[in-house]
């Protein structure tokens, strides 16, 4: 194996395992929230609002961040943001009261926000081209598998036998490794044709990448899957206990098997797309995504939990979604020096309104017409990726890297 490939494979081990570990801390509040909102007496709103003030933070940070690497490097950005969140992460364990919950939530939004534009940027900079969807399929298929899967059994564990507040502290320890790893082996990318040389953009400079027209329907199609991702994660649950009659451990069950299935098909589809091109690819996870909140509906599909397991786990395809709509079409079709710039606007408009807006209108429209609707909401939001999908055109860096057929493409 080459220094390159090797150096390769280091880069996106210790990415994932960072990844994995800021999603530890960001989903460690919903897990915890039954140890400690009883102790503050917190309602059900004021737990969605800790939720809601972390996407906001999360949103414009990320985009604000994610531009500044773009001026003076990713290394700068990224090594302070690891070290903050996990120290914020401890700061939560000594707060008292609804308001320091919720500056420290607000806080940690700002500090966790760069590591994902500038994380996948790393990615897709030093990844060799016929590598790119794998790679960054990879790393961000860490959220399914740390902080979807094995997140909740250790922050609930812990807080069962320590407290809530130990359960925080714990969480905020793998940030301090990854965040020395990252300093000690992770490498200053060079520029597209040599050393590393930042010129230092205008705001016209920054403002040239919406004149490009996957940069408009990528920031679309992220709001359309993040609609479904929280929809679905935030309502499923319910849906499946109190429609569906089934009890917290099916629905505990259900949702782990579709969470370990996005794990495995969020490297594997998006390593699918290293070949035959982004597209095509991408309107597959879309149309399966869609069977996700489809299948809770099925009332006979309960009598079968095992079936119903499987149906999920083969067609929940978020995370490779995430890798192709937040990364790599963006990063593919703006001036290479505008990465992360790309990736944060994605994300600042699907943070908005998918992980903020969507939830809060299937909320309401759960109050008034009961909640199979969110689940029909969920699949909107498939829907509307899929159509956004259909008009994308293909990317330079793909088309250079691989012969895809032009019908694929588009």
């Amino acid at each position: 194996m080459d220094a390159s490939k090797r150096y390769e494979n280091t880069l996106v081990a210790i990415l994932f395992f960072t990844w994995g570990t800021v999603f530890l801390d960001r989903m460690s509040l919903l897990y915890l929230a039954p140890y400690f909102a009883p102790e503050f007496q917190l309602t059900h709103a004021q737990v969605g609002t800790l939720a809601s003030v972390l996407a906001i933070t999360w949103a414009a940070s990320t985009f604000f961040f994610g531009a500044l690497s773009d001026r003076v490097g990713r290394k700068p950005v990224l090594i302070p943001a690891v070290f903050i969140f996990s120290i914020l992460s401890w700061m939560t364990s000594f707060v008292h009261s609804f308001h320091q919950l919720l500056l420290i939530r607000a806080l940690m939004g700002i500090a966790e926000g760069p590591t994902w534009s500038i994380m996948t940027a790393l990615i897709e900079e030093s990844s060799h081209p016929s590598r790119r969807g794998r790679n960054i399929g990879l790393v961000v298929s860490a959220a399914a598998l740390v902080g979807l899967a094995a997140a909740p059994v250790l922050t609930t564990q812990v807080a069962s036998r320590w407290g809530w507040r130990s359960a925080f502290f714990v969480a905020g320890i793998p940030g301090l490794f990854m965040g020395l790893l990252i300093w000690k082996f992770v490498r200053e990318p060079a520029r597209d044709g040599g050393a590393v040389t930042r010129e230092k953009p205008s705001l016209k400079d920054y403002l040239s990448i919406l004149r490009y027209r996957n940069m408009w329907l990528c920031c679309l199609g992220t709001a359309g899957f993040m609609s479904w991702l929280f929809a679905l994660n935030v309502f499923a649950p319910l849906y499946i206990t109190e429609v569906a009659h089934q009890p917290p451990t099916t629905a505990g069950f259900l949702l782990g098997a579709s969470g370990l299935g996005s794990f495995f098909l969020g490297f594997l589809l998006p390593s699918l797309s290293d070949r035959i091109g982004r597209k095509p690819v991408l309107l597959l996870m879309a149309a399966m995504s869609a069977i996700v909140p489809l299948a809770f509906l099925v009332p006979v599909l309960y009598v079968y939990p095992l079936i119903l397991a499987a149906i999920v786990f083969v067609s929940n395809t978020g995370q490779g979604i995430a890798s192709l709509i937040m990364v790599l079409v963006p990063t593919e079709s703006v001036p290479p020096q505008f990465r992360a710039t790309s990736i944060g606007l994605a994300t600042l408009v699907g943070e908005v309104m998918g992980a903020t807006g969507a939830p809060i209108l299937a909320g309401a429209l759960a109050e008034k017409h009961g909640l199979a609707l969110t689940m029909w909401l969920a699949t909107a939001g498939s829907a509307l990726l899929f159509l956004v999908a259909l008009f994308l055109q293909r990317t330079a860096r793909i088309r250079n890297a691989i012969r895809i057929p032009q019908a694929w493409i588009g």
